[in-house]
């Protein structure tokens, strides 16, 4: 994405000619803008336009107009006085808050999820870690971006939290286009994650575990954009 030119926001164009229902455009253009902030493909200080996402996404500008506009009440993009929509700068006072409120949710989330998770749920969990690893080792950092986050919401929405999960939901899509950055400047191999810890804590029912690992994960992936030199002095 350069510039004003509008970033690759698949699922692509639609590909029928036919309108879609308006409420049906706008589910499609919100998953593909989320989906594009968690993988990092929105540049931090590269701005778009409504209409080049729009383009993008083979609908009319309204859809992406709401959803953009939620995005920002959520703090994930904002509008500039000229219309044209980017990733808010991180400051330093912003990725404190970031970190510390992951530190109060997520843990928490994985406690309230534990009684509900399975041995189906750990295996699972497996599966997609061994995913991360395989990006890992191949450097995809967009891969890597998405099956962390999958291995993490498997996780928190077994909670079944109707407050919670939403608000950890917006965090990620704060601070993700950032660490997509970071994995560019220095790669994936040397990443070190804490999810084998979190699946044997799960597999044995320890809340504590769980917690410390979950906690720990997070330190570490947002250490990395604290000593990346990324934010904002």
């Amino acid at each position: 994405m350069k510039g004003s030119t509008a970033v690759a926001v698949s699922p692509s164009r639609l590909d029928t000619p036919e309108p879609k229902p308006r409420n049906t455009a706008r589910q499609q253009v919100d998953e593909a803008i989320r989906t594009a902030l968690l993988t990092g493909r929105f540049i931090p200080g590269k701005a778009v336009t409504l209409r080049g996402l729009a383009l993008e996404l083979g609908v009319s500008p309204m859809p992406v107009r709401e959803v953009i506009q939620r995005l920002a009440a959520e703090n994930a993009l904002e509008i500039r006085q000229n219309g044209r929509v980017q990733v808010p700068q991180m400051t330093p006072q912003r990725f404190d808050e970031i970190l510390k409120a992951r530190l109060l949710l997520e843990p928490e989330l994985a406690d309230m999820a534990l009684p509900l998770l399975t041995k189906a749920d750990a295996n699972a969990l497996e599966e997609i870690d061994s995913k991360i690893d395989a990006s890992l080792g191949t450097g995809d950092a967009e891969s890597y971006m998405r099956y962390n986050r999958d291995f993490h919401f498997r996780i928190y929405r077994s909670s079944r939290s109707e407050i919670l999960l939403p608000l950890a939901d917006s965090l990620w899509l704060q601070f993700a286009p950032y660490m997509r950055t970071v994995y560019g400047r220095v790669g994936t191999v040397n990443l070190v994650d804490q999810h084998k810890e979190a699946v044997r804590a799960i597999r044995n029912h320890d809340a504590t575990a769980l917690r410390l690992a979950i906690s720990k994960d997070i330190e570490d992936g947002m250490g990395i954009l604290g000593r990346a030199g990324l934010l904002d002095q």
